[in-house]
């Protein structure tokens, strides 16, 4: 196995599932998040976007945040799923084999990449 060096991620970007039952608890979450991070927030998206099977919103961070945002979506994403990529200019295996789930795991549809 090859392997990489992790200086080669950009960034990161978290996507916070949701859908309309769980809209509020998703701004919830929202507003904590940018209350405690230096962070760029995506739009709403209250449709599927691009490879993203659900209603969904960006987080945007950089690498040196990482140890502290991930941990802290960790125990406190409730039930909303989180979808965790890096940023490596590998589109497919940045959501596919470098990706982390926080709740339950998507399938996630590549095609959107290609």
């Amino acid at each position: 196995m090859t392997q990489q060096d992790a200086a080669q991620i950009t960034g990161y970007h978290a996507h916070v599932y949701y859908n309309a039952a769980t809209r509020e608890m998703a701004g919830e979450l929202r507003t904590a998040i940018e209350a405690r991070f230096e962070i760029r927030m995506g739009r709403w998206h209250d449709q599927p976007v691009g490879p993203h099977p659900e209603w969904s919103y960006q987080v945007a961070f950089a690498p040196d945040l990482f140890a502290d945002i991930v941990p802290w979506l960790a125990l406190n994403h409730g039930a909303l799923t989180v979808f965790i990529h890096p940023e490596t200019g590998d589109d497919i295996a940045d959501h596919t084999l470098h990706a982390l789930w926080l709740g339950r795991q998507e399938e996630i549809d590549i095609s959107a990449l290609r």
